[in-house]
């Protein structure tokens, strides 16, 4: 299973970004090797459509779960049209939020949140 989350930094211990659109990396855990991997999040920079392009990187990289703050309405239904699960979570360092996920700690993200238009 791969799991990803929203990310301020490169590394495990950077802090968990609750923005999903306008993160600046989305690190990848896979479950079966125990492995971080780090892809940098195209949608950062975009006027507008931030969400989308996340939410396509992501499913593009056939991610399973998802852990962020919130997500906006077009990410959030393309993500739910890829049968993809988004968890809910605070500020905390990656490593972190990946075990709270592990230990079931963490909240499903079950409705958009607002849209941001282009921030």
């Amino acid at each position: 299973m791969k799991i990803a989350v929203s990310a301020s930094g490169e590394y495990k211990e950077s802090e968990l970004d609750r923005r999903f659109g306008r993160c600046d990396y989305f690190q990848i855990y896979d479950t079966e090797t125990s492995e971080y991997s780090v892809i940098g999040n195209e949608g950062v920079a975009s006027g507008g459509g931030a969400g989308i392009a996340a939410a396509s990187q992501i499913i593009d990289k056939n991610v399973n779960v998802i852990i962020t703050g919130n997500l906006g309405p077009n990410a959030f239904e393309l993500l739910e049209k890829a049968d993809m699960k988004a968890y809910s979570c605070d500020a905390v360092p990656v490593f972190r939020a990946i075990e709270m996920y592990q230990k079931n700690q963490l909240s499903e993200i079950s409705i958009a949140g607002s849209a941001h238009h282009g921030m």
